[in-house]
Order: C-alpha cells, then structure tokens, then sequence
C-alpha cells in the first residue's frame, strides 16, 4: 500500500488549522509521567527505496499458491475468480464506500446489498438473508444465539464433531459468557450417526448445528438431522459451502432453519486466511431475530424503484434490549464480490465448477490410496474435501516432502482430532489439473531421497 508522509511544513499548516503551535500540545492532557521522555529506540530511518527494497526482501521469504500447488482447504478455498469481480469490485464507487451503516447509505450500495441477499436466497432455498457477517465462524456462532431466543431455549446446543473445529471453539468462547452447554456428537465415521443424535437432543435443546458438506468433506443426512431437532423442538443450523450447491440439494430443500457459510470461495482469493464474508440466511418467521441489517426495496415518492435499509437490529440503531446482537462488521467489499460472482457464474457455471470439484476430488481420492501407504479415512461420498490416513503415522514428514516438491498436500489433523493423528485433509477445487493431481500422487508414494522438485514457471495445464 502506498504510503505518503507528511513534511514539516505540512505538520505546521494541520497544526495551524486546529489553532496549536506544536504536536506535543496534543498531548497536555496525558500525565508527565505517562510519556515517553526519549525517542523511540528504533534503528536508523530508510529512504523510500531502500524501504521498498527492504519489504521486497522481506515478502520475498514467503511463498504462495502460485509457486505451490495447492490442495490445501478447510474454510479457505484456491477457486478461480473471474476477471470481472476484480473489474467491479474495484471500482471507487464501491471500493472506497464498503461499510457505510447510516441510513442514508447510497443508493449503489444499498442496491448490491439486495441484489447480494436475493441471490444468497436463491443459492440456499431460504426466505430472507441479511447484508453479511463477519465470517462463517461468528455466522455459525449468530445463527445459534438466533435458535436459543427463537425457542427460548438457552442452555444447549448439539453440534456435530464434523463441524469446523475453529467454529466450535468460537461457540465455546461464547459459550463461557452465557453459561450454555455444548453438546458434540462425535463422527467415528466421518459423520454424525442420527441415532447419536437421538441420544444428544432432549427438551433443552435449541438447535442442532450441522456441516454439509462437512470438515471432512462427508456428506451428512441433512434431512434425517432435521426431523430429529424439530421432533424435538429444536431447530436445524446448517454451515453449506457455497459451490457444493451447484450440485447438491439447498438447505432450504434439506429442512435447515438457518443456513450459515463461509462466502470466501465466491469470488475471493485466499488473502492470507482472511476474514472473509460470513453468510446468513433463514426462514421468514425468523427475520426479526437475525443480526446485520436487511436492504429493501420500494418506490420512492415519485414512484420510482429505490433501496432503503429495511432492519437494523443492531443496539447503536434501537433499543439495546430489542437488539438481536452488537456485531458490526458486515463486510460488504465481499459480499459485492460474492454477488458479482454468482451472477456471472449463474446457475450452469455454478453447476459445471461443483461437478468439476467432485469429479476431480474422487479422482484424486483414487490416485493417493491407490499405493500401500496411504488409505481413505472414511467411507462416505465426499464433494471436494477427503480425509487420508498415513499407514507410518509420518503425517509431518510427509507434508514436508511433498512441500519440498512443490505441493501444498493438505491439512494434518491431529490438531484438532486426537483419533485422527495419522490423517490429513485434501482438497482439490476446479482449478486443480490431472497433471497435478498425478504429480502429488507420485510425491506422496515416493521416498524421499528420489524426489524431483516441481519445476517453476508451470503452465495452467500443469505442465512444465
């Protein structure tokens, strides 16, 4: 990012304009004792090119997704974005004006929040979608503090072990606060067993918060899920990748009360592992319970086709006890980005990049457990994401090896799954080529001393 200082002189005119003689008058009002009285121990300033030159030297130590190839996924996805949401999304009228949240926001960005949140009902098969949250963590996290005041049931809440771990330790966090218990189900075989789910779910649950397709990349029984919570009173949370629903049924159609996301595959680049956009949609008897805000549309007095903040629920715009929640970052940067996404996407092109994404995981899948070493974790169909397991248990030196050769293999799991130490999630997205996917393969059933590096400068077809 650019960076302009400012000279002496400028210092003096701001000076002059809010009527001081020195900076330090600024600070009259913090306490003698509290200052610094000698400079900051810091080293010798930089002119502007050795600056530049050293931030260079400095990125230049990182590698990223272009020099590597990349399988990695859970929550943050190397999908293609097309030209045109950088074209858009970059314009100053939108670029510069991301997160405005006074009523009279302008009507551009109050139009790409309707057309955002008319699109996000058509993709889920829901009622009504709010403006975006902060990500699919805190999404998931809002959509069960929605199901507690929703069935005035605070005290628990059933989630399945194939749910992102990250999203349950954010509904821990939040948990602590508010006394609730956090019930998990565990999924021995890579999904959670309704009979288990049986067992979880009694009168105080509020919901049943499910993932589909799930960290695994395991397809759950969505519906069965759903009938056990609303037998129950309960209502059913489903977190859904947004390209699976190019080719698997809309959690709308699957019996979800509130269906959550992480936006971050439409349309976004993997920038450092986010935050990204948070999606959220639900059931129309549930608007008024939903955080963020709401665009609407109507007809201004001249009758002309306007766009106007229809729901606030935030405690700075009502009454703090009829606010639903304090969140207030809605990121609208990415939530124009996902809209410019589907649009030109549409339906077929939604359709093709999912049914690419399955057809080219079950292909990988196949590859890697077609040698002695490596073997699937779990039996369940998957759509872009599958669980391997190590027969050495190396799952660190064999991530290494295949780094050295210029893959991202994937993510270890024994962070998180102590049963699953041995393991390691791949995913393998449209863009992923067979050459590629041969190439990992072949890495990963290879010794180490006869490794090839992957050669630099390859082509988009995975060749050299």
């Amino acid at each position: 990012m650019p960076y302009f200082y400012n000279t002496p002189a400028d210092q003096q005119a701001m000076l002059a304009a809010i009527g001081e003689s020195s900076i330090e008058h600024l600070f009259d009002l913090v306490p003698r004792e509290l200052r610094l009285a000698r400079p900051l121990d810091l080293p010798p300033a930089l002119s502007e090119l050795e600056l530049a030159q050293h931030m260079q030297e400095l990125g230049a130590k990182n590698s990223h997704i272009g020099q590597k190839v990349c399988f990695l996924g859970g929550g943050a996805y190397d999908h293609f974005v097309p030209a045109v949401v950088d074209a858009i999304a970059s314009r100053g009228e939108f670029y510069t004006s991301y997160t405005p949240y006074q009523p009279e926001v302008a009507q551009g960005n109050l139009q790409v929040m309707f057309e955002y949140q008319t699109l996000i009902c058509q993709l889920t098969g829901m009622d009504v979608s709010n403006a975006s949250l902060y990500d699919g963590g805190s999404a998931a996290a809002e959509a069960v503090l929605l199901a507690m005041s929703v069935t005035g049931r605070p005290k628990k809440v059933v989630v399945a072990a194939g749910v992102h771990p990250q999203y349950r330790e954010i509904l821990r966090t939040y948990f602590e606060c508010i006394g609730a218990e956090l019930v998990t189900v565990a999924a021995p075989s890579g999904v959670a067993a309704p009979a288990d789910v049986v067992k979880a779910v009694d009168s105080e649950t509020a919901c049943v918060l499910v993932q589909h397709p799930n960290f695994f990349g395991c397809l759950e029984d969505v519906a069965g899920l759903a009938k056990i919570a609303h037998d129950a009173g309960a209502l059913l949370v489903q977190s859904f990748d947004p390209i699976s629903l190019g080719v698997l049924k809309r959690p709308g159609d699957l019996g979800a009360d509130v269906a959550v996301a992480e936006g971050q595959s439409l349309g976004t680049p993997l920038l450092y592992g986010g935050p990204y956009l948070g999606i959220m949609a639900c059931r129309e008897q549930f608007v008024r319970r939903m955080p963020g805000r709401i665009a609407g549309q109507t007809v201004d007095r001249r009758g002309r086709r306007c766009w106007v903040l229809t729901l606030q629920t935030r405690e700075q715009h009502i009454r703090r006890e009829k606010a639903t929640s304090n969140i207030c970052t809605n990121q609208g940067l990415f939530a124009l980005r996902a809209a410019i996404y589907l649009a030109e996407m549409g339906p077929q092109g939604l359709a093709e990049t999912a049914e690419l994404c399955v057809r080219k995981a079950h292909y990988a899948r196949q590859r890697l457990t077609a040698g002695p070493r490596l073997q699937a974790a779990f039996n369940q169909p998957v759509f872009k994401e599958f669980v391997v397991r190590d027969a050495q248990g190396h799952v660190s030196e064999l991530l290494r090896q295949a780094l050295d050769a210029g893959y991202l293999a994937g993510i270890p799991l024994g962070q998180w799954y102590s049963d699953l130490v041995d393991c390691f999630l791949v995913t393998v997205t449209e863009k992923r080529t067979k050459a590629e996917i041969d190439g990992l393969a072949e890495v990963l059933s290879a010794r180490r001393d006869t490794l090839a590096p992957l050669p630099q400068g390859r082509l988009a077809e995975g060749k050299v």
